[in-house]
């Protein structure tokens, strides 16, 4: 999930953190700096997050966190993320260390973290559907397959296999809803494009130059364009005028109906899936974080987007 870009200077814990003698096995090209500065990122609730600067440069570095191998494929990741550089739309990946848990990328230096409330601001806010744009229609191939559905139930699956149990929750008849859902949406995948797949306002970085990149390309893969809208609105919350003038810059005022029917459809989607997420994490995540309080929200909005399909399409049963 997320990285903000204020930093803090903290004391770290040699087994988990990033010191200075674990990021030059990392790095040995920085063996010489004459001082190197290692700050840790705030907001990562995935992984441990650190910026590192010296004379040779200013990095972002990734430490993943505990058992996230369940559902994040590293080797996509990095491949995304090469892709998407070239693109233009992502820091340039400097090193992947599958074997150390380690990924460092480029920091956006002197770069502004986007926040829910900017995407109220015309300029920021059309920036932000430019970059989105830009990955949807790149021709890029990722290695993944995104299938919301299908993520869901493996999720889901992973839920029942660290022997998680949330009996407060109806997620077997929420996950038979939008069974039905899936198929009445009836995307093939040879219809799929690149996707970011978790567009939250913390993951669009204005840098210096007026453009904006996207960072935390963990869940990229070949997806539902509509999925991706559905799961960047889901975040950031913005009142539905603003989502109908995002809709439209996006899709250019082409097809402006089906893109709204569409990215509406999809919407109780990604927050089942981070609902899934954040229970497998409240169990197996180190990190401080109210996973559960997180996924109760996203569960919640999930029931109220499923109750609002209903009564606007008449496609999702009880």
């Amino acid at each position: 999930m997320s990285i903000r870009l204020n930093t803090k200077k903290v004391s770290l814990d040699p087994e988990t953190g990033l010191t200075r003698k674990r990021f030059l096995e990392s790095m040995p090209e920085w063996a010489d700096c004459n001082s190197i500065i290692i700050s840790v990122l705030k907001g990562g609730i995935t992984n441990r997050l650190y910026r590192v600067q010296s004379e040779k440069g200013d990095l972002a570095v990734r430490i993943y966190g505990d058992k996230t191998e369940m559902f994040i494929d590293r080797d996509n990741e990095a491949d995304a993320i090469g892709k998407m550089a070239c693109l233009g739309v992502s820091p340039k990946l400097v090193k992947y260390l599958p074997a150390e848990k380690i990924t460092i990328v480029d920091f956006i230096t002197g770069g502004y973290t986007l926040t829910n409330s900017d995407f109220l601001k015309e300029e920021l806010a059309e920036k932000a559907i430019d970059a989105v744009r830009a990955i949807h229609q790149s021709g890029s191939v990722f290695k993944r397959i995104f299938n919301p559905m299908n993520g869901i139930e493996k999720m889901n699956a992973i839920l029942a296999e660290i022997g998680a149990s949330y009996p407060e929750f109806d997620i077997k008849g929420t996950l038979s809803r939008l069974r039905g859902l899936s198929a009445a949406i009836g995307i093939k995948e040879g219809q799929y494009t690149p996707c970011h797949n978790d567009l939250l306002a913390d993951n669009f970085i204005l840098s210096p130059a007026g453009d904006i990149q996207l960072i935390d390309w963990e869940y990229a893969g070949m997806a539902p364009k509509y999925y991706d809208i559905a799961d960047m609105f889901q975040e950031i919350l913005a009142p539905e005028k603003t989502e109908k003038a995002l809709i439209k810059y996006y899709c250019e005022d082409c097809e402006l109906a089906e893109h709204t029917r569409m990215i509406n459809l999809f919407k109780p989607f990604p927050d089942i899936f981070w609902f899934l997420w954040s229970m497998v994490q409240n169990r197996v995540s180190k990190i401080n974080f109210d996973f559960y309080s997180y996924g109760k929200i996203k569960y919640n909005n999930a029931l109220k987007n499923l109750k609002g399909l209903k009564e606007m399409y008449g496609i999702v049963k009880n």
